[in-house]
């Protein structure tokens, strides 16, 4: 099949990316660079530097005629999104509407979206959260992200495009970018390897769903035949609080440095935890990588990348 995916430089979408050509597919790869690097492009796939808003979307889309759009583009900083609610909207409504009409428009035959299951559920009534928990989004990214479900929903009863739509958990492992996209583990990690303070918010109570990048990958594997019109949380259902996980990288990376606190960010959720029942009926899915084991994995790769981009371990 050919398929196009939207932040194929980003840390998800280039994992993605990478599945697809190995299963062999055709891989088209849209990103405009801005968090996404463009050493994440694996050399098979077709990379074009292009904003998900630019109208020469709709002649790419007119001259490939894609089988699947993997939509991974995203303004993904939720403290951006409340800063600038209006830059946000532009590339998650507007830069996804871009996206999606023209999927309709030239008869792809389906989406794969990413919503977020961390933030469209808001301050959770009951733990696990399953995907009929109330949706209130506590933050411009997350109205954005339960809006895009919406458009799906329009699109594949208006035109027949078939959709599947994940409500990722906190994702990390290899090439998260602790800039961009703001992984709480991505973000320690560099700094404990450049010998620089980590600062946890608050008393570091605060919990949230860890899964590892592959787990993430299988989930849109699968959901190339499978899941249409559906929405799935895809997560762990563990929770783990952010002393933990300083803990747990401290620990690992041997910087033995004394947790430090700041005052808590203000609005800031206190627990956040999916229910996968569905997907794991639906889907077949289940997170196969033990966190251990995807700490270690995710050390290494932070080790080595920041050796080889100069950091340097005290």
């Amino acid at each position: 099949m050919k398929i196009l995916v939207t932040g194929g430089a980003g840390f998800i979408g280039s994992h993605i990316a990478d599945a697809y050509l190995n299963a062999g597919h055709d891989v088209f790869i849209i990103d405009n660079l801005s968090t996404g690097r463009r050493k994440n492009v694996n050399e098979r796939a077709l990379f074009y530097e292009m904003d998900i808003r630019d109208k020469a979307v709709a002649d790419l889309f007119a001259e490939q005629k894609f089988d699947i759009v993997n939509h991974h583009a995203a303004q993904m900083d939720v403290r951006l999104s409340v800063k600038d609610p209006i830059y946000d909207a532009e590339n998650n409504v507007i830069g996804f509407l871009n996206i999606v009409q023209n999927a309709a428009v030239n008869k792809v035959n389906k989406v794969i979206y990413a919503s977020s299951g961390g933030v469209i559920y808001g301050e959770q009534d009951y733990f696990p959260a399953d995907e009929d928990h109330p949706q209130r989004p506590y933050c411009p990214y997350g109205v954005t992200k339960l809006i895009g479900e919406k458009y799906l929903f329009y699109y594949a009863v208006t035109f027949g495009l078939k959709y599947t739509a994940f409500r990722y958990a906190n994702i990390y492992g290899p090439r998260q970018n602790p800039h961009g996209e703001a992984g709480v583990i991505a973000i320690f990690l560099q700094k404990l390897f450049r010998g620089e303070q980590p600062v946890i918010n608050g008393d570091g109570r605060q919990t949230r769903d860890y899964v590892y990048i592959d787990d993430v990958v299988n989930a849109n594997v699968l959901a190339l035949s499978k899941g249409d019109g559906e929405v799935y949380n895809i997560g762990t259902g563990v929770e783990t609080d952010v002393n933990q996980i300083y803990d747990v990288l401290n620990e690992r990376t041997r910087a033995n440095r004394p947790p430090q606190h700041a005052p808590a960010k203000s609005g800031e959720q206190q627990r956040s935890v999916l229910a996968i029942r569905k997907a794991a009926s639906q889907l077949g899915w289940q997170p196969l990588v033990p966190f251990a084991l995807g700490i270690d994995k995710t050390v290494a790769y932070f080790e080595q990348n920041e050796l080889q981009e100069g950091g340097a371990k005290s």
